[in-house]
């Protein structure tokens, strides 16, 4: 396909390709900076053939009205395309069914529409799967003619809930935070790619398991991120059905958008009405959003010159979009771009109101920055740290994260021979980003500098892994005035290094294991750095209050223990509470601050146990650890026992699609621990072909012969 690009246009902005500012297709498939440039053609869809007598229906928009403990109205739109002058008495039969409870409409259709308001007593109501039951009622719509004959049917799942966004809190400050059915929850999750460079490829299955992992992981809410695609129905459906909220963005993403041409945007307009058409009557769909960070870099790079066109795209989402949702979908936030919301002088990604994408760490963006000003990028150690998080204050974190490698078996099976090592070309290719040495900066100012591929693994895993538990858990502890926190990102599209936390053959990385603690409802969380105070908080999402004793243990790494103290607290439900405060000095009984590990956890197990370390990684010598292992072949469980402290026990899995119950974990001195290991497909796993190591054993446990082929590729 070749495009013919004006002298106009070659001076617009557009990343990745200017060609595809026309093409209304995937913006990734032209390469991004996780993947590669792979840009299909064809068709990638079911293709059907159709036949209807007299008429069809053509669209079925079923939405909550009103909604008290007693009762909810349930409004059924239904749109009907019939045959010109088709005179024939049209009928609509509408049903809401749920277990042993129905409720029917009979409705006649006017002016090609029928319009049923149902009634529902003592309604189940649709929960994210954390606060309870993600309760889908079953939706059935047949059109009939005068003769009672079915011309057509429709049928689907239907959630009766209300999402709004509040911007605004009781004394007055700003708030970005989604409320369901009168609950100011806060959104744990990530932003989502699309799965397969080749998406026709992909099987439904994918989708499924996906979403599964972001449920095991506590994760409430997705974002369909616009450089994608408008996802295909099983996503939604399974978001429906595991209790997951869904952020839309339209697919426009960092590039200016020829909005002056007549003919491209009479496509656009068609494109977003069968859009929302299609996707407003899914449950899980919260939020419509117009464009991918246009609005923000454009203002950007006005400021330093790069851009001198008008903002091109600019009509689309601040005039086109909004006026066909205010037709077909007045139920939703319609929020014009990600991120959006300015105050005063500061630019629209301000963590004073509206959302906001910290990108401070990793890329080094100097903020806050206000309109018109240069773009600064502080790319030094401590420009890129994962520690500049505790700075960010805003509303809603809707991108953020940092890299880590792919998992062992995802390297090696798709990286040729010979090039599996540290800083070969085909590592290098693999990392899309750019400059790489963010990430190098990452690990040097947390891990160290890596010296071999062995140790690029672990490095960046655990970088990633503990920098989003340090930003995350400060987010949480703002709550509500930071009400959610979306990674950048949960998957991806082919096997290399990037931002997710699962990657291509559907392995969880570090940061997967770390996210079901770090996003588990109810959290013990350890506000320290280096030489500061410790602050200890309890985050409660629940609905229900919680009084509990938490216990905070110090011990060395050898299991001395230097303090232990039982902390008898209450929590309101939907809150966050500081419950204690202790110096370094107060913990430590003199002993050294970098040979401790911190350790909290529930008299009667109201959250996760959880350790912290005083120091970072690089200022800590580990001592050496001998791990037993037993393995139960008929379980697929693994027990594992340490003499010392083990930081980062890792199973290095040999086959795809394989889930711990936890890995990449510490344990603690004497400690015993046994996994669960489960294939998402429920196949065979062999235990056997599973490399068991800690950061500071120096053993590789388990089968020698695997060692040797693998570290010698």
């Amino acid at each position: 396909m070749h495009i013919h690009i004006s002298q106009k246009e070659r001076n617009y902005w557009c990343s990745y390709g200017k060609e595809r500012i026309w093409t209304r297709k995937a913006a990734m498939n032209f390469g991004w900076d996780w993947g590669p440039r792979l840009v299909t053609a064809g068709i990638w869809k079911d293709v059907t053939i159709k036949k209807r007598k007299k008429a069809k229906i053509e669209s079925v928009f079923a939405k909550t009205t009103k909604l008290t403990k007693e009762k909810a109205i349930v409004t059924v739109e239904v749109e009907v395309d019939k045959q010109y002058l088709l005179r024939d008495l049209l009928t609509l039969e509408i049903e809401l069914r749920s277990n042993e409870t129905s409720v029917k409409e009979l409705v006649n259709v006017r002016n090609r529409t029928g319009l049923a308001t149902i009634e529902v007593e003592n309604p189940e109501l649709w929960w994210t799967h954390d606060l309870g039951d993600p309760h889908l009622y079953q939706l059935m719509v047949i059109l009939k003619d005068e003769k009672n004959q079915k011309l057509d049917e429709y049928d689907q799942k239907f959630g009766i809930r209300e999402v709004k966004v509040e911007q605004k809190h009781e004394n007055g400050e700003n708030l970005f935070a989604f409320n369901l059915n009168g609950v100011r929850i806060f959104a744990k999750g990530a932003n989502w790619i699309p799965v397969h460079n080749f998406i026709g490829a992909a099987e439904d299955s994918r989708y499924s398991k996906l979403l599964e992992l972001a449920k095991d992981s506590h994760m409430n809410m997705m974002r369909i991120w616009g450089g994608g695609i408008y996802e295909k129905d099983v996503f939604y459906q399974e978001c429906d059905r595991l209790g997951i909220l869904v952020w839309q963005d339209f697919m426009f993403a960092n590039a200016l958008y020829p909005d002056y041409n007549r003919n491209f945007m009479e496509n656009v307009r068609d494109e977003v009405t069968k859009v929302i058409k299609r996707l407003r009557g899914y449950t899980s769909l919260a939020i419509w959003c117009g464009n991918n960070e246009i609005d923000w870099i454009y203002d950007r790079k006005s400021s330093d010159g790069e851009i001198t066109t008008p903002f091109y795209g600019e009509k689309i989402y601040h005039n086109l979009i909004p006026e066909i949702l205010e037709e077909l979908d007045q139920t939703r936030l319609y929020w014009p771009s990600s991120p959006f919301g300015t105050e005063g002088e500061n630019d629209l990604d301000s963590e004073a109101v509206g959302d906001k994408h910290n990108w401070q760490v990793w890329h080094g963006n100097v903020e806050p920055r206000k309109i018109g000003e240069p773009v600064i990028q502080d790319i030094s150690l401590e420009g890129v740290s994962f520690k500049n998080y505790k700075k960010d204050y805003t509303r809603f974190s809707s991108e953020f994260g940092m890299h880590a490698s792919s998992n062992r078996y995802t390297l090696s099976k798709h990286i040729p021979e010979g090039e599996f090592y540290w800083k070969s070309d085909e590592m290098s290719y693999r990392n899309k980003d750019h400059f790489h040495e963010k990430g190098i900066l990452l690990m040097e100012g947390f891990t160290g500098i890596p010296s071999n591929i062995e140790e690029y693994m672990n490095y960046s895993m655990l970088t990633q892994a503990e920098g989003l538990k340090y930003g995350i858990e400060h987010y949480r502890r703002n709550k509500p005035f930071t009400s959610g926190a979306l990674i950048w990102q949960h998957n991806d599209c082919w096997p290399g290094t990037s931002w997710s936390l699962i990657d291509y053959e559907l392995l969880p990385k570090a940061s997967f294991y770390y996210a079901k603690k770090f996003f588990d409802p109810v959290m013990a969380s350890l506000d320290h750095d280096p030489g500061k105070p410790l602050k200890l908080f309890i985050i409660n999402d629940r609905l229900e209050a919680i009084e509990d004793t938490l216990v905070i243990e110090v011990v060395t790494f050898k299991g001395e223990q230097l303090f232990k103290r039982a902390i008898s607290y209450y929590v309101d439900e939907n809150a966050v509470k500081e419950i204690a405060i202790f110096t370094e000095e107060q913990l430590l009984n003199g002993f050294n601050q970098a040979e401790v590990v911190v350790r909290l956890y529930s008299e009667t197990g109201v959250f996760q146990d959880d350790l912290y370390y005083l120091r970072d990684f690089k200022d800590i010598v580990y001592p050496t650890v001998e791990l037993q292992i037993e393995l139960n072949h008929h379980e697929n469980i693994i027990t594992i026992k340490s003499d010392v402290l083990a930081r980062l026990v890792k199973l290095d899995i040999l086959q795809g699609e394989v889930q711990c119950s936890d890995n990449f974990f510490d344990l603690s001195p004497g400690e015993t621990k046994s996994i669960q290991l489960r294939h998402l497909e429920d196949k065979e796993i062999d235990l056997e072909k599973i490399i068991i190591t800690a950061i500071n054993s120096e053993q590789i446990i388990n089968n020698s012969s695997i060692k040797e082929m693998l570290l010698s590729r």
